[in-house]
């Protein structure tokens, strides 16, 4: 009886063992906290002269992270959207062909050629977001040292420009993530696109050379389509007057749309709802989408589809769909 019962007991421990294997091997992958942000340099503006253009110039970093439950980085995604618009001695802005972010420029960037880099500057990032993973938010910051730059850790990973702006982008994204349906099976992806309206200065107004940059930051399936989403905007007007002097005060900070929140205004001036709500409202449709899928969301009158204005966004959609589409 002792030789059966204690048969019968070791078979019922292998098969609580098999069972429990089999639930870990089906079971369903832990979700993650998810968080977008952007980090926005302080602008810089020159005068223009009779030799030379005026210019001004404003980064936009954009970081998208995945956060377990013990708070550590489980994934991170950079890019930075270089914006450097001109305008003349006699107030004329100048337009420019087309903006590319730092990773999309690649090796065109010319890191390696005019800077005595040893690596370009999307491999740069692609090393410092490896360093990130695993970390905490605090020990994230630990990072940065003198000069803005990395300390040992990162310049050994491969990473040697300053990363303070980085740094800067990845908190607020962390600070933010919330809940979602994203796992560590999924691929996180930023991207940006910038757009540019030009204004010449007239003795009554001043001239403007004003960009928009809309972020998209997303988690993606095995098939490519959207788990969750978050756009941003971040818009700066470099003012000049007919003499092509700067008229824009660069002590002001830039807060992107979404961080404007209800003082960007939209409501008070007869809109239904906020910028950051329409933004919402857009994503929310990206949710299930392919890239190729979100390239078809905007009508010909620069507004979204029909499935877009029900979910709520009922703004001009291009620069959503042109970032969104590039994931």
């Amino acid at each position: 009886m002792k030789k059966t019962g204690i048969l019968a007991l070791c078979l019922l421990m292998l098969a609580s063992a098999l069972f429990v294997g089999g639930c870990g091997e089906n079971a369903t992958p832990a979700t993650l906290k998810f968080g977008a942000a952007v980090y926005v340099s302080a602008p810089t503006v020159t005068d223009a002269t009779a030799d030379k253009e005026g210019e001004g110039k404003v980064d936009v970093t954009v970081a998208a992270v995945t956060v377990d439950a013990d708070g550590k980085i489980v994934a991170c995604a950079l890019d930075t959207m270089s914006n450097s618009v001109k305008f003349t001695a006699d107030g004329k802005a100048v337009a420019e062909e087309s903006f590319k972010t730092k990773y999309e420029q690649g090796a065109a960037y010319n890191m390696v050629a005019y800077g005595g880099a040893s690596k370009e500057w999307y491999q740069q990032a692609d090393a410092f977001e490896g360093v990130v993973v695993g970390k905490t938010i605090d020990e994230v910051k630990a990072l940065v040292v003198e000069g803005n730059k990395g300390n040992d850790a990162v310049v050994n990973a491969g990473c040697t420009i300053m990363i303070h702006e980085f740094v800067g982008a990845i908190e607020k994204a962390y600070n933010g993530a919330a809940a979602s349906n994203v796992t560590a099976e999924n691929t996180i992806k930023v991207a940006a696109v910038t757009e540019q309206t030009c204004t010449d200065a007239t003795a009554d107004k001043d001239g403007s050379n004003k960009v928009a940059t809309t972020v998209f930051a997303a988690a993606v399936d095995a098939q490519g389509k959207v788990v969750v989403a978050s756009s941003d905007c971040v818009e700066v007007s470099f003012s000049f007057d007919t003499k092509g002097t700067s008229t824009l005060d660069t002590t002001k900070a830039v807060l992107s749309k979404k961080e404007q929140g209800s003082d960007y205004g939209m409501v008070a001036y007869g809109a239904s709802k906020e910028w950051y709500e329409h933004a919402a409202a857009f994503d929310s449709v990206c949710v299930g989408k392919t890239a190729a899928e979100i390239a078809g969301l905007i009508g010909t009158d620069g507004k979204g589809v029909a499935d877009v204005q029900t979910a709520g966004c009922t703004i001009y959609v291009s620069g959503f769909v042109k970032a969104a589409s590039k994931i």
